[in-house]
């Protein structure tokens, strides 16, 4: 069974480092959507389960891997934005920070990042961060408006419960319907697996060993 991890939204693939650390036991394909330099594209042949945070848990949705045997979604979603009857964030959030986006790229991504709980900064003197500003808006559209179908396979959903990115209703109604088992961490907040690597490999081991 291969380990295929998927980055969220302003996040490239070093975001795994703490938590592919913990899990040695089982081989690692690190995807890349390049948001800050040159994507890189996965191969994942034979069996494989998807670890996903954030953003990338539509990605995988909406191009799953040949093989793939279950999903841990961190922080996780099928849906980012609320629809009638169907809770999430409310589309006018996603509308302003595109308008924002077209004018100061650099000060959205830095402001998400803050509001997510990171440190990192993409300001105009910031010369080491390179960012490819047309990949990350189209994916604050697909954000907006994708509901990408969900797989039959297992699901682990792990969320935090002081998640400042979702709202609470979202977090219980994630992949409603679909075969889901659901984990939290009371105190986690929206980058779980920098937060609380342990707890996240604990999980991803659960699952692997399931379906082994």
């Amino acid at each position: 069974m291969k380990l295929f991890f998927a980055h969220g939204w302003g996040f490239d693939r070093t975001f795994w480092a703490p938590l592919a650390a913990l899990l040695p036991a089982w081989p690692h394909a690190i995807d890349d959507r390049g948001y800050f330099g040159a994507p890189h594209e996965a191969r994942v042949e034979g069996p494989c389960v998807a670890v996903t945070h954030s953003f990338g848990t539509m990605r995988v949705l909406a191009a799953p891997p040949p093989g793939l045997a279950g999903i841990i979604a961190i922080n996780g979603f099928e849906r980012f934005t609320a629809l009638p009857g169907r809770p999430g964030v409310p589309a006018r959030v996603l509308d302003r920070m595109l308008r924002r986006f077209e004018i100061e790229p650099r000060a959205v991504l830095t402001e998400f990042h803050r509001s997510c709980g990171s440190e990192a900064s993409f300001d105009e003197t910031d010369t080491e961060n390179d960012i490819d500003p047309a990949r990350l808006h189209a994916d604050l559209l697909r954000l907006r408006d994708a509901a990408p179908p969900i797989p039959r396979v297992p699901i682990l959903t792990l969320h935090g419960g002081r998640d400042p990115l979702l709202p609470a209703a979202m977090r219980e109604a994630t992949f409603a319907g679909a075969r889901v088992s659901r984990m939290n961490h009371g105190s986690g907040g929206h980058l779980l697996p920098l937060e609380a690597p342990r707890l996240c490999a604990e999980a991803v081991r659960g699952m692997v060993e399931a379906l082994a």
